[in-house]
């Protein structure tokens, strides 16, 4: 392929807006080009690094058993309202109106589609299981788009679901899943983790993130160096460590405490540390309003609460409904004579003599206890994991680091089934429900991973397996008769060999070819030019190295042709040897 004859604008600066280096290397590389807020076209040499990563997914989702489906992005209403989420789902739904007043939405996602195809269909355990997949656009209105293709509105996006006829069924299909998605990412050329998550609104029993490692990463994982233990930071369980506190409980005392409301406010008027006032928050669910409890030094997690008390979806109260709620103002709330249920983190239910909000304007209590004045719904882990905290598996310290989720795996057992009265016959002529897994990998934001994990100051450094081209040939003066026969002959016997080649045959200086190599990152860069042909040679780089060698004009596409199958078997030995861990993580 001819750059001439490409269409491949590149650009020497990136926007201003684009803050992620990947959304630069992107926007330089003439890969994207942004339509609107979230919203990109995808160029040429962006869609054939897409298209691998897709390829690779159809692969090894083929080889795990699971079959290719194409479903509809607009979505009725309906189906939504069936599963319970067309009102629980947020701002981020789409909601659309045709031109005959039906309602429906743009799929963020495509679960309730995916049961209404096979419910009546799949009607015998003799059929199952079954794991259907798709590879198509998503759109999600998020509320801030930002840092390109990462984060976007409009993305691309494999999701495959899995029907089973029992749980040990549902749990062998996850495995599998787990398993392919290791190959996947390896084979992506990605340094990657997975760590266990929250399901957050798709919802389901138990969910693993696949995560990229990067410090331009959104998540932070928390990770055991010691038992492996990994998980995002809205799961990471911590060790409890303090032990309980034995005082005695002297009487409960309202005091007044004119205008403090926050966490540092009130510990410094009252003279107590931040580990003996105990924040009271109250949140809205679809299980109706509840409170949860944690220590002042210490943040609550709203994944854990969501997860414990198994709602649809979980929010902060607005001020008007915590006055409602609690009697109080915001900023006064506490567990004292509450009517809804109080959830308490663990670390909570070791203190004595505790300092809360009196759900009154200006007033808090000192001595608040535990089953002397309220009672706990429930007590667990509801706080976010911080450095220093122990993993609650082996009690090493924990290591953070940040990672770019890039896919998910969900058990989601019969959440979207019974609802949607998705049912088959067991063997026993019984109907049961489906048991149901879901599995999702960004593909468009895996390129963007891709480039986080491999670039430097100069541009993108490709791995084989899902650069656009394989070969940057970069003649010098390819108006120079004999640089253009040798440049030629070189890109039909490297294409002979079945290597994809991009030639750079503009009527520019080598710096402006050199400097474009290594913007698009293409893993092999060839020179041809005079001096070399005097010596009957061209010139070999690698754009991983930095090393430059000469190579003979009649061995060139042999030795090229090498190079490039020696980094694509690596690949495929960290593809392997990442199945082999998968298994064991797994099993």
């Amino acid at each position: 392929m001819k750059i001439s004859r490409y269409y491949m604008p590149t650009f020497r600066e990136a926007p201003a807006e684009a803050e992620l280096i990947s959304h630069q290397l992107m926007l330089r590389a003439g890969m994207i080009k942004k339509v609107a807020a979230g919203i990109y076209n995808w160029l040429p040499l962006g869609l054939r690094s897409l298209r691998k990563v897709e390829n690779i997914v159809r692969e090894e989702m083929n080889r795990a058993g699971a079959h290719e489906v194409f479903l509809p992005v607009v979505q009725p209403a309906e189906l939504w309202k069936e599963s319970g989420r067309w009102d629980a789902y947020g701002k981020e739904l789409l909601r659309i109106k045709d031109r005959h007043e039906h309602a429906g939405c743009l799929g963020p996602t495509h679960e309730e589609v995916i049961v209404d195809l096979v419910r009546g269909q799949l009607r015998s355990w003799r059929q199952l299981p079954v794991n259907l997949y798709q590879i198509q656009e998503k759109f999600r209105d998020e509320i801030r788009p930002r840092f390109g293709v990462m984060r976007s509105r409009e993305f691309g996006m494999k999701d495959a679901y899995s029907f089973d006829a029992d749980e040990a069924g549902a749990a062998k299909s996850y495995s599998q899943m787990y398993v392919a998605y290791a190959r996947i990412f390896a084979r992506c050329g990605l340094e990657f983790r997975p760590v266990e998550a929250a399901t957050g609104q798709i919802g389901g029993k138990f969910s693993h993130e696949f995560m990229v490692l990067a410090e331009a990463g959104e998540d932070t994982l928390a990770v055991c160096p010691k038992c492996g233990y990994a998980a995002n930071l809205e799961k990471a369980e911590a060790k409890v460590t303090q032990q309980p506190e034995t005082d005695a409980e002297p009487p409960l005392q309202k005091i007044n405490t004119p205008g403090q409301k926050t966490v540092e406010e009130v510990c410094a008027f009252l003279k107590v540390a931040p580990q003996k006032l105990v924040k009271t928050l109250i949140f809205e669910s679809d299980q109706g309003p509840v409170a949860a409890m944690v220590r002042g030094d210490r943040e609550l997690n709203p994944s854990k609460l969501q997860s414990l008390i198994g709602a649809a979806w979980l929010e902060m109260a607005t001020p008007e409904r915590i006055s409602e709620v609690t009697q109080g103002p915001l900023g006064f709330s506490g567990p004292v004579g509450l009517k809804i249920p109080v959830y308490l983190d663990q670390e909570v239910a070791l203190l004595k003599n505790f300092v809360t909000g009196a759900n009154e304007k200006d007033f808090h209590y000192l001595n608040t206890n535990l089953a002397r004045d309220f009672k706990a719904a429930q007590i667990a882990d509801l706080r976010v994991a911080v450095p220093g905290d122990l993993c609650h598996r082996c009690g090493a310290e924990f290591k953070f680091q940040k990672g770019i989720e890039v896919g998910q795996v969900f058990k989601l057992g019969l959440k979207y089934s019974q609802p949607m009265n998705a049912a088959f016959l067991d063997q026993g002529g019984k109907e049961q429900f489906f048991v149901m897994g879901c599995y999702g990998i960004g593909t468009s934001r895996t390129v963007a991973a891709a480039i986080e994990q491999h670039h430097d100051p100069n541009g993108i450094i490709w791995p084989i397996t899902v650069a656009p081209f394989q070969v940057y040939l970069a003649p010098i003066n390819y108006k120079e008769e004999r640089t253009k026969q040798a440049a030629d002959r070189l890109e039909s016997e490297l294409e002979a060999l079945g290597l994809e080649v991009l030639l750079d045959d503009r009527d520019d200086s080598p710096g402006v070819k050199f400097k474009d190599a290594d913007l698009t990152g293409i893993p092999l860069r060839i020179v041809v030019g005079e001096k070399t042909l005097a010596k009957e040679s061209v010139e070999f780089k690698l754009r991983s190295a930095p090393d430059k060698t000469l190579v003979p004009v009649g061995e060139a596409a042999a030795k090229a042709k090498t190079l490039v199958e020696e980094q694509l078997n690596q690949i495929a030995r960290q593809a392997e040897a990442a199945e082999q861990s998968a298994l064991k993580e797994i099993s």
